[in-house]
C-alpha cells in the first residue's frame, strides 16, 4: 500500500494548498475514487473521456509526459452532472466546487495510478484500496 499512501498524501496536500476553501483534499480524493469505482475503474473513466472527444487529455494522464487540463464543465459532461452532484452532496460539497476540484484532482490521480505509462492490471483493486484508506482517514 506504499504507492497509495504516497498518492493520497501528495494529492490531498496539493489541493489543500494552505488556503481555506470548501471541501478538503480528502473529500476530493474520495469523490474521485468513488467516480472511478462507479464508472468501471480507470479503464472505464478513460474510455468515457475518449468517447467524449477528450482522448488526448485522457492519454496524457496515463502517459509519462505532462497532463493536459480538463475543465469543470468537461468533467460534468463526461461523468454525468446528476451522478456527480449526488456524490458531491453526500460529501457535503457544492456541485461547482466538486467539478472544479475534480478538474484538478482527476488528471493527477490517474497520472499517479499509472506510473509506468499504462493502466495496471490491478487498477480495480487500487481504487477499492484507495477508498478504504480514505474511509479510515475520515474516521480517524
Amino acid at each position: 500500500m506504499g504507492l497509495l499512501d504516497g498518492i493520497l498524501g501528495s494529492l490531498a496536500g496539493k489541493l489543500l494548498g494552505g488556503s481555506p476553501q470548501p471541501g478538503s483534499g480528502n473529500q476530493f480524493l474520495q469523490l474521485a475514487f468513488q467516480l472511478l469505482q462507479q464508472n468501471g475503474g480507470l479503464t472505464g473513466v478513460l474510455d468515457k473521456f475518449k468517447a467524449s472527444g477528450l482522448g488526448r487529455q485522457a492519454e496524457s494522464w496515463v502517459g509519462t509526459g505532462a497532463n493536459l487540463p480538463v475543465s469543470p464543465d468537461q468533467i460534468s459532461q463526461v461523468l454525468g452532472g446528476a451522478n456527480l452532484g449526488e456524490l458531491a452532496a453526500k460529501l457535503g460539497l457544492p456541485e461547482g466546487t466538486a467539478n472544479s476540484g475534480l478538474a484538478e484532482m482527476l488528471p493527477q490521480l490517474i497520472d499517479k495510478l499509472t506510473p509506468q505509462g499504462q493502466v495496471p492490471e490491478d487498477h480495480a483493486d487500487l481504487v477499492s484500496q484507495g477508498l478504504a484508506m480514505l474511509g479510515r482517514l475520515g474516521r480517524g
